[in-house]
């Protein structure tokens, strides 16, 4: 096959994509994001299809791939090049995701051969990318742009078989003047040269998956021979706050007059008219003051219009929205127009299922607006400047962003580590990493060679970003050490944008930035750093709360700590999204696919599973967790008579009489709605009482008297008065529970659908074969296994009425057995986990010790009685169990029998582990049973555990067991995209298991404790531990429907990568720890 001849192989000098010299070739300099337009009301439009002097050259391209750049197509740039036979991909796309070559994910680990700056010649695959336009006729006479807003990760360029120029920097854009190659009468041949690999790849090690391609927007841009070439605009607010000064700097390529309009958000009043004269090419300044602009915030993001004509409206306007802001470092605290700001952020990756990088309009404003509708107030573009629709939007919608260098080296880190010695690799990974970090920092970081492309990173991001008000803190990059030319980026930003801060939490020690910034600490040791500190910087954490499979647990204490000393200033939650590939399985069906899953050697598998949406982008537990965590509302208080509440207002600037307040009663078995009542204004961060609606105190006591269950919960729920740019009026964005009337304390009583009945009927024993027990009540009939001291079946009636053993339905598939395992989560593998699998807590079972029966006929009930040791096939440990069965009538229909057990249960031996996972009961139910659906009355619609469970409200609730394939949102079962403990209901009170028809039923009641936990599955754990992905858990679907009834479970924590489940989450075991509790089943 014939090949493309790589000159600088010919000449000897290494290519353009390994050769630092060479960063770009023939770009154009850095500027801000904006299109030209013929008039000032079609620039007001903000689309670019609006713009004349615009031609989107997204849509099909030809394309070939090849191995490496020396097996191109030989003369594939040039226009007389047959492609006719080529192949079409889209553009923008990545090409893994259009089958060419495959995605790669790693965290840390380079992909390829470590060998700075070069890269592989032999395996860099090259994309060869080919299409045809015509320049519009109105644009002769114009100088004509090629723009790229993004290529992963270099690339070359030719129009009209001339080579026009190079440019690197994956996520950055590039823009070429390509006037001299055009032909302005017939057609043009444009042509690119992609490849995958490149000095830059050193510089984009970012924990993401490795992909290819011009993966955003390709335009053609029309320029007055004499235009504006950029410009700069800062709001400088008067240190009252109040007034303001527009500064504008504006760069031109020539002599000409430069109209400025400043609009407002309506764009009918103009604020400011003036016309500015620039003599010669430069960049001319201005500065106006504005008399108390409404300021922009996240909160309100209200934004002018600001208009730029030169010379003349039709040959070349722009628009871009401008927000009123201040952004400082003020006695310690990070502020913005002079108040504190919190950070209740999400590190946000670009990724798409099926396109990678190549998001899109939809899914990027899908993302937003979720993330409003949450109450995330901040975005970190992790870890490179993102789409430039992005800032739009943040900036209309309200967002805090930190934009962030597309800098990361961490691969570097590999590097080093490998290169220990013995003694240092045995030290904890904090010592280690200290030894780690400063040696990888002198590859590049602190590697003075390396210097021109670090500043060529952080001047495209900010010379892109700089106008948009959204923007308040720039990056340096991410995990890539620190050294001198993190000093030399830093020193470029305040030069160029003195009124940003700059973060780098690289700089541990923030020598050069203006805060400090930390990953995953503890809770403790945020404490101890807002205990000692000096007033010098704030604190944020870039990023925190590692949302990986099931959790992140403890979000409330972070908040309590954020609210509690004013320099801890939030941070964003690692991170938003799973990156989940859509991938297919070997039996056909669709699943998102991780590291290793597309044949990618080395890989990080399934820590790219790791963000609070799903990889389809749709609401995971942890968002919802998320979103009540940081709720702008906080209940303080209810006063003793439910008169009034006490709220703390957590909004930074808004005050809370945007919201109306819907107060309503919760009960076991019934929701008694109270009315509205009127929300005070209640200033940012203060404390207001708000009113009560009257009589609820009443209601609740009316509610105790009629109820067997007795208590109840006032609840308020919070929602928007008004239609926003990103919610409907009647959106929640806060909601509370407060006890007005307790719970009976032994939790026996009946369940609220249940009746009571004037005489229980009596239950019989009899002792059968093979050490035997048949019990016989009204409705059902036991039989108990002595040998094992396990009830081995019950069969019950499914209706009311009737007798005859025919009629009885088996219910059980093996028999209740004390459990204290459960398949690990991400974040248990992280810590606990390990400590399970060394105290083998997988494999203790229960042995049992001795059983013993009798029948009270004066009291119509069966007492079984037995001791089990429970312990692995160590002797080691164990748990010793006393468990009392006490068998009896009701004389309610359906559950017109019942069995209360009642446990206690000791801890022994040296060598314990330190937690258990949960304490409880796990049986199966069988499947001619045909239980569909389960109620309950706790915490509730979805799953909830010690330290996760804040989204769920004590409620009645309903769900399905299963999925049924049609849309129903609430399913028992939780589906995590890497399959682990889920689905846990917790501070449920009572939980019935029903079939179809609402018959066949089993109700469970906690008996002794606050609130038990329950969970119903068709998998059992060991099942779910061995299964990675959902495709290859449901191949292990059993017949038996699996119940769990716990009296406690361990916490979440965030272990994956960060603390563990914090002391009072964990379920702690000892020397002489004890457990008592029970449970009532009818």
């Amino acid at each position: 096959m014939a090949t493309f001849k790589v000159k600088s192989l010919d000449s000897g000098q290494p290519p353009d994509w390994s050769n630092l010299e060479v960063l770009h070739r023939n770009t154009l300099p850095p500027r801000a994001s904006f299109f030209n337009y013929a008039s000032p009301s079609a620039a007001l439009s903000y689309d670019p299809a609006q713009s004349e002097s615009t031609l989107s050259l997204n849509g099909q391209w030809k394309f070939n791939y090849a191995p490496s750049p020396n097996r191109v197509p030989d003369g594939f740039h040039q226009p007389e090049f047959n492609a006719a036979a080529w192949p079409e991909i889209e553009v923008p796309s990545m090409w893994q995701m259009e089958g060419y070559g495959k995605p790669h994910y790693t965290n840390e680990p380079y992909p390829f051969p470590v060998d700075p700056p070069h890269v592989p010649m032999d395996d860099n695959p090259t994309g060869s990318y080919r299409r045809t336009f015509k320049v519009p006729k109105e644009w002769v006479g114009r100088q004509v742009r090629l723009r790229f807003e993004g290529v992963d990760s270099a690339f070359h360029v030719w129009v009209n078989g001339k080579e026009v120029g190079y440019s690197q920097g994956a996520r950055n854009p590039s823009e070429f003047d390509i006037t001299p190659f055009l032909d302005f009468e017939g057609e043009n041949t444009l042509a690119v040269s992609v490849y995958q690999w490149s000095d830059g790849s050193y510089l984009e090690d970012q924990d993401q998956w490795w992909l290819s391609g011009i993966f955003r927007d390709v335009n053609l841009l029309a320029f007055p021979k004499t235009h504006i070439q950029d410009f700069f605009v800062q709001t400088l607010l008067d240190d009252q706050y109040r007034d303001a000064v527009l500064k504008l700097d504006v760069t031109v390529s020539g002599p000409g007059s430069i109209g400025i309009q400043l609009l407002d958000a309506d764009k009918t009043t103009v604020v400011l008219s003036t016309t500015l004269q620039a003599s010669s090419a430069s960049t001319v300044t201005t500065s106006h003051a504005i008399p108390s602009p409404h300021k922009w915030t996240a909160e309100d993001p209200y934004l002018y219009h600001l208009v730029l004509t030169f010379n003349d409206a039709q040959q070349q306007t722009l628009a871009h929205r401008t927000g009123f802001r201040r952004t400082e470092i003020r006695n310690g605290i990070f502020t913005v127009n002079g108040s504190r700001i919190l950070f209740r952020g999400a590190n946000r990756h670009e990724h798409h299922p099926t396109r990678g990088r190549a998001v899109g309009e939809a899914l990027l404003r899908h993302d937003l607006l979720l993330m409003k509708t949450h109450n995330i107030n901040a975005i970190r573009t992790c870890h490179q400047p993102n789409d430039p629709l992005l800032y739009s939007l943040a900036d209309e919608l309200g967002f805090w962003v930190m934009d962030e260098a597309d800098l990361e080296t961490h691969g570097f880190a590999c590097v080093e580590e490998a290169a220990l010695p013995e003694e240092d690799r045995k030290k904890p990974y904090e010592e280690r990493k200290v030894l780690i970090y400063g040696a990888a920092a002198r590859w590049t970081s602190d590697n003075a060679v390396w210097e021109a492309a670090y500043l060529d990173r952080v001047k495209q991001m900010v010379e892109r970003d700089k106008n948009h008000a959204c923007v308040v803190m720039w990056s340096l990059g991410n995990e890539a050490f620190y050294g001198r030319n993190h000093r030399a980026m830093y020193e470029w930003a305040k030069g160029r944008d003195p009124g940003r801060v700059v973060h780098y939490e690289g700089d541990t020690q923030a020598e050069t930035v203006d805060l400090w910034s930390w990953m995953y600490p503890r809770h403790d040791a945020l404490r101890e750093f807002a205990e000692g500190w000096d007033g010098g910087k704030p604190l944020v954490l870039c990023e925190f709360a590692h949302a990986m499979g099931n959790g992140p647990g403890a979000f409330r204490e972070y908040m309590d700590l954020f609210y509690a000393h004013p320099c801890l200033q939030g941070g964003w939650v690692w991170e938003w999204a799973n990156h989940g590939l859509e991938h297919t399985s070997p039996d056909g069906e669709k699943y998102y696919g991780y590291g290793g899953d597309f044949g990618d050697t080395p890989n990080d598998g399934t820590f790219v599973m790791d963000g609070l949406v799903r990889s389809d982008h749709s609401p995971a537990p942890g968002l919802l967790e998320y979103k009540k965590a940081i709720e702008p509302v906080q209940l303080v208080a209810v006063a003793a008579d439910a008169s009034s509440a006490t709220v703390v207002n957590r909004y930074d600037f808004l005050t809370l009489d945007h919201l109306r307040c819907r107060v309503a009663l919760v009960g076991d078995g019934f929701v008694e709605q109270l009315g509205e009542t009127a929300v005070p204004t209640v200033l940012p961060g203060a404390q207001g009482a708000v009113a009560l609606p009257n009589g609820v105190a009443h209601a609740a006591a009316a509610a105790a008297a009629r109820r067997p269950a007795g208590g109840s919960y006032l609840q308020l729920s919070w929602t928007l008065k008004q239609d926003t740019a990103w919610a409907p009026a009647g959106h929640e964005v806060a909601t509370h529970q407060h006890l007005l009337a307790p719970f009976p304390a032994d939790g026996d009583e009946r369940p609220a659908s249940s009746s009571s009945s004037a005489a229980a009927p009596s239950v019989t024993a009899t002792a059968a074969a093979a050490a035997d027990l048949v019990i016989t009540g009204p409705a059902s009939t036991w039989r108990f296994d002595l040998a094992t001291g396990l009830l081995a079946s019950w069969k019950k009636r499914p209706a009311a009425g009737g007798g005859g053993g025919e009629q009885q339905l088996e219910l059980l598939h093996s028999p209740p057995a004390l459990t204290f395992h459960r398949a690990p989560t991400d974040n248990d593998l992280g810590g606990a986990a390990k400590d399970w699998a060394e105290k083998l807590l997988h494999l203790a079972r229960l042995h049992c010790r001795s059983a013993t029966w009798k029948a009270d006929g004066d009291a119509g009930t069966v007492v079984v009685e037995t001791q089990h040791r429970y312990a692995p096939p160590v002797l080691e440990w164990c748990v010793w169990v006393r468990t009392k069965y006490v068998f009896y009538g009701t004389g309610e229909g359906v559950d017109a029998d019942a069995v209360r057990i009642e446990v206690h249960a000791r801890a022994e031996g040296k060598n314990l582990p330190k937690t258990f996972a949960r304490l409880g009961w796990e049986f199966g139910l069988a499947s001619a049973a045909a239980f569909e659906t389960a109620e309950w009355f706790g915490r509730g619609p979805g799953e909830g555990y010690r330290d996760k469970k804040l989204s769920q409200a004590i409620g009645n609730w309903c769900a399905r067991i299963e999925d049924g394939g049609d849309g129903e949102e609430n399913v028992l079962w939780t589906e995590y995209e890497v399959p682990q403990e889920g689905g846990n209901r917790t501070d449920v009170r009572w939980v019935r298991l029903l079939g179809a028809e609402g018959v066949r039923r089993l109700t469970a009641r906690f008996v002794g404790v606050e609130g038990g936990n329950f969970s119903a599955s068709h998998y059992r754990a060991e099942d779910v531990a061995e299964a990675g992905h959902p495709w290859e858990l449901r191949k292990m679907r059993r017949e038996e429907l699996v119940v769990r009834l716990d009296v406690e479970h361990q916490g979440l924590g965030t272990e994956s990568c960060g603390p563990g489940a914090l002391e009072e989450h964990q379920l702690k075991v000892g020397e002489g720890a004890e457990w008592e509790w029970g449970m009532v089943l009818s």
